[in-house]
């Protein structure tokens, strides 16, 4: 009878032991999960998003997004403010964002698009560079964009008034047919659209470098979203970290991806990727340097000054009421992210 006794026992305690083991692991496998949320960006050149999201980088990091893609920024903004978007990358949505007090912190560069942005005209208009921005019957320009800073930017520089040039609000798809049916003989716009636009025939007559353009594109999160997965910044930085990586040992990747979510031509793609690469590209360094143009923690240069001049050239167009102040726009970036990882990267 002992020995019954005792044989119950055992097993009682070894059935306990493998019960509190097999939970072990199950709660070992639950917190192996991915990390499962909603990602909005617009369909741009964003081909360092692109890059990660084919090759598996985020899952690689414990991250499974679900992405989805927008024409603009706008409905990205609603997605943003009704907290149906977790992450974003974009351009200056990010500082309608911040307009229209939507609580979101900006982490990092994704890339520097003003290389990318351009005036193209038809060689006909007489139109040289955008001093000649005058002589422009209909300036194609979406309103609310990269595009539009750009033209206000060089028009401030050439000592044109916005408020004397024919703007007309265009999205950028369709600048091929409003450049072929004459509807425009000028346009601001970025890649890919800008090279296509020039493989028709038009002119590129005035890159970023000649008045100075501003498109940062940003990757941020929701506030709430931050706070509920404290670790969620650091695993976006190294999961762009990555991609640039791979993409610095083989660029084909970025040019396929350009072709493949931006359907355009290789040669368009190539030209795209050679605009926005390399010396153009932020580093994680540059992000902390308090004197980089691309630093986040700077409280007067760097993405402070570079979003406030922004804002300032949509609000003299009359597109938002007021420019963003630098205060508000320091207080919404958080480089602690950035800050993390190049000092791990220094180790």
């Amino acid at each position: 009878m002992l020995l019954i006794n005792k044989l119950v026992r055992t097993c009682a305690s070894t059935l306990m032991v493998a019960a509190l083991g097999s939970a072990g692991s199950m709660g070992a496998a639950q917190a192996q999960e991915p990390l499962k949320f909603n990602y909005g960006a617009p369909t741009a050149d964003y081909y360092t998003l692109y890059v990660a999201k084919d090759q598996g980088i985020f899952q690689k990091h414990g991250l499974e997004p679900n992405f989805f893609w927008f024409a603009s920024g706008a409905p990205l903004l609603a997605g943003l403010k009704s907290e149906s978007l977790d992450v974003f990358t974009t351009g200056l949505a990010s500082a309608f964002a911040l307009g229209q007090k939507i609580p979101v912190k900006v982490l990092f560069w994704e890339l520097d698009d003003a290389p990318a942005q351009g005036l193209v005209v038809n060689p006909k208009s007489g139109i040289t560079s955008y001093k000649d921005l005058s002589k422009a019957k209909a300036i194609g320009t979406p309103s609310g964009t990269c595009a539009q800073v750009a033209l206000g930017l060089m028009a401030r520089k050439a000592g044109i008034k916005f408020s004397d040039l024919n703007v007309i609000n265009i999205a950028p798809p369709l600048y091929a047919n409003a450049f072929a049916s004459g509807s425009i003989d000028a346009g601001v716009t970025w890649a890919p659209y800008l090279q296509s636009v020039a493989e028709r025939g038009n002119k590129i007559v005035s890159y970023d470098t000649d008045y100075d353009g501003i498109c940062p594109v940003l990757t941020g999160a929701r506030t709430k979203f931050l706070e509920q997965h404290p670790d969620v910044g650091l695993k976006l930085v190294q999961v762009a970290a990555e991609a640039q990586a791979m993409i610095e040992k083989n660029p084909q990747l970025a040019i396929d991806a350009l072709i493949k979510y931006l359907q355009v031509s290789p040669t368009v793609a190539k030209a795209t990727y050679d605009r926005l690469c390399c010396s153009n590209f932020p580093t994680f360094a540059q992000q902390v340097d308090p004197d980089s143009p691309y630093s986040l923690v700077s409280a007067e240069g760097g993405l402070a000054n570079k979003l406030h001049t922004a804002t300032q050239v949509l609000a003299d167009a009359g597109t938002i009421p007021e420019p963003l102040s630098k205060a508000a726009i320091t207080a919404s970036i958080d480089a602690s992210y950035v800050k993390k990882f190049v000092e791990a990267q220094k180790k």
